[in-house]
Parts: C-alpha cells; sequence; structure tokens
C-alpha cells in the first residue's frame, strides 16, 4: 500500500501523522518505508535528527538524476535508509528539492515518483509520503504515486475550506493522472473534546457525507516531547492515550486497504 498524507493548509500534524503511522506499521511487523517529500525535512528530522541534511543520498539526489542524461544513474534504493527503528526505513528529505522543482516540472518529470515506488513496493509492504503544505510539483508527484489518500483535518474553519478545495484537487488528478486513487479518511487531529466548534464542524462533515476516522486524535504535549526525542508514540510513550489512538487508526487503515484489495481482485 502507497499511502500519502497530504493537505494543502499547514500546520495539520502531517509529519507527525505520517511518523506515528510508519513507526506503528514498522512496531507490527511490516517492512516500511516513509518518503520525506517536504523541502522542510520534519519527518526527516523527527526519525534520524538534524544529521538528515549531511546525508549524500537523498529524495532531492533521486530527483536530480532525473534531469540528468549523463552520470551516475541512481535507484530510489540507493537514496534510502535504515533507522534506528525495526522495520522502518526513510528516504530522506534535502533544502535542494526547493532548487530543482521548476525544472523537474518544466520537464514533466512528475511521473518519476510513481515509477519508483512500482518497484520498491515489491519489497516494502507499507508506503508512506510525507508531503508539503502546498499543491505544488512533489505533492502532486506523491498524489500520482499513490494508491490512497488521508488527509489531516485540525478542526477549524480555514481548514474546511482548504478541504473542500483539496478534494476537488483530488478529482482532478484521479481523472487525468491517477484514476486508483482513493481518499482513505480524514483524521481529525488536535481534538478538544470540551470545545464546540470542533464538534459542530465534524458533524458538518459528517452531514456532507466526507469519509471522517472515528479515531480522533487527542491534542497532547506528548507529541511535541517525542520529537524533540526524535522517538515515535509508540516507542517513546506506549500506553499514552494518543499513542493508542494513532494505534486504533492505524488498524482501521489497515482494515480499509485490505478490503479495497479484496474488492479489486
Amino acid at each position: 500500500m502507497k499511502r500519502v498524507i497530504f493537505n494543502q493548509k499547514g500546520g495539520v500534524g502531517k509529519t507527525s501523522i505520517s511518523c506515528n503511522l510508519a513507526a506503528i506499521s514498522a512496531w507490527k511487523g511490516f517492512k516500511t518505508l516513509l518518503i520525506d517529500l517536504d523541502i522542510q525535512g520534519n519527518s526527516s528530522e523527527y526519525l534520524i535528527g538534524p544529521q538528515f541534511r549531511d546525508l549524500e543520498d537523498n529524495a532531492a539526489d533521486f530527483f536530480k538524476q532525473k534531469l540528468s542524461l549523463f552520470g551516475k544513474s541512481k535507484d530510489a534504493s540507493d537514496c534510502i535508509y535504515e533507522t534506528e527503528f525495526e522495520n522502518l526505513y526513510l528516504m530522506p528529505s534535502n533544502p535542494e528539492l526547493a532548487i530543482i522543482e521548476r525544472e523537474l516540472e518544466t520537464r514533466h518529470k512528475i511521473y518519476k515518483l510513481r515509477d519508483a515506488l512500482n518497484k520498491l513496493q515489491e519489497e516494502y509492504e507499507h508506503i508512506y509520503i510525507d508531503t508539503p503544505p502546498a499543491l505544488n510539483f512533489y505533492s502532486r508527484s506523491a498524489l500520482i504515486a499513490a494508491d490512497s489518500l488521508v488527509i489531516p483535518f485540525d478542526c477549524d474553519s480555514f481548514s474546511q475550506g482548504a478541504l473542500l478545495g483539496l478534494i476537488e484537487t483530488v478529482e482532478e488528478i484521479r481523472e487525468d493522472h491517477n484514476p486508483e486513487l482513493i481518499i482513505e479518511g480524514i483524521i481529525v487531529n488536535q481534538f478538544q473534546a470540551q470545545a464546540s466548534l470542533p464538534t459542530q464542524l465534524i458533524e458538518s462533515m459528517k452531514a456532507e457525507g466526507l469519509p471522517i476516522f472515528d479515531q480522533y486524535l487527542s491534542s497532547s504535549v506528548k507529541m511535541k516531547e517525542s520529537r524533540s526525542k526524535q522517538m515515535p508514540l509508540i516507542h517513546y510513550a506506549p500506553s499514552h492515550k494518543l499513542t493508542q489512538q494513532l494505534l486504533s487508526l492505524h488498524d482501521s487503515l489497515n482494515s480499509k486497504s485490505k478490503g479495497t484489495s479484496a474488492q479489486q481482485a
């Protein structure tokens, strides 16, 4: 399963959700790859620390070699590193992604990630893609390459507007590039049960028929602590309420993907 975590609105928890779902997948015994396409590299820093910027082979190098007709060609597998967590692998980000983006667009390299992931899925059981908070070359590449999309949502009216726009964009990408892409669901993140607005927004979205996961992720300082320790919650605080919510969410996603595979078969 190739799963992209994306919302073009920033601050909704893409990195936290991507890293922790991937870590849970690996903890459960699945060989799991996380690809960090966000220029900021937050997922890379979360899993392996600030030294990710010094790694010679990374996501930028994977895309750069698609621009050159000369020199040594690198497979995507050359740009993947084993993390300290068993079964969890990372293709790290790099600031150079920003430099090469325009040339990648003008030279129509939008399908290169899809081609690479079609090969990588023979080795990795679960692939997660963390994306930048913008609809750019990298997020489009991820949507074209993925089997499914998971959308983090942080319960404010501005986020709801961005969400509806995103769903329209996904429909366009599905029609033009990736007819197999499905929206698995919307993850309610940083949920505060005591506040009335989040509940009202969620009920409104459900009334519109939007697919919202039953698991709402609570706001917790534990998430910030785990990121500062560079240790996903399943390893840092396995019994914490938020960790258990993420575990339940992972199981729900896994059930959905098995159901989709069975239907396709």
